[in-house]
């Protein structure tokens, strides 16, 4: 593998661990403009399923996907670099305001930091829930006002995930595996359906 392969995947995901405040979610559109935009290494398809893996595999949702980003890239190779280079500024950033945190945790001025962030974190988030279910739902087309362009079982597993997370509280990793189930069975049910 190229050495100049590792160092974008290196300094790419150096980016994205300096710039995701707020945890794995708050990073995926981070990793989406990286992976994706820019540098074209995965489809807005392998996107999605690289969040939905990461997000069921234990660990850290931006460590696992530079890891398996890195991993289909440049191989474990690959995989070292990605990773090193997503984690090794929160390292640095923690250790350092871990020191400053305690010894000026008193300060207001600390907490309106602290209370600055927490909007933008939320807005992040929240776009990169957006841009996995606008895929979802339309496709790489992007939203479409048409209803004949909605993806009709999607929705429904949608709706029905957010039912068993918001109202029934089930385990989310439960309702990842039970939305494939039911993805399946109804495609192979479709498929059973079209060779009669």
């Amino acid at each position: 593998m190229s050495a100049g392969i590792l160092w974008q995947l290196f300094v790419s995901f150096l980016q994205i661990g300096l710039f995701s405040i707020g945890g794995g979610y708050a990073a995926m559109p981070l990793i989406q403009s990286q992976v994706v935009e820019l540098h074209g290494w995965l489809t807005l398809e392998e996107f999605t399923d690289l969040v939905t893996i990461a997000e069921m595999t234990p660990g850290p949702i931006a460590v696992n996907s530079a890891t398996f980003v890195g991993t289909q890239i440049a191989g474990v190779e690959g995989a070292v670099l990605a990773t090193f280079g997503c984690i090794l500024p929160s390292c640095i950033i923690v250790s350092i305001l871990a020191r400053l945190y305690y010894k000026y945790k008193g300060l207001s001025l600390m907490q309106g930091i602290l209370a600055s962030l927490r909007p933008a974190v939320v807005a992040m988030i929240a776009s990169a829930g957006l841009t996995i279910l606008i895929m979802v739902l339309w496709g790489e087309s992007g939203f479409q006002t048409e209803l004949s362009q909605l993806n009709v079982l999607g929705a429904v597993i949608f709706l029905g995930a957010l039912l068993l997370l918001r109202k029934y509280k089930c385990n989310p990793i439960l309702v990842m595996v039970l939305a494939g189930v039911v993805n399946l069975v109804v495609n192979v049910a479709m498929k059973g359906m079209s060779l009669l």
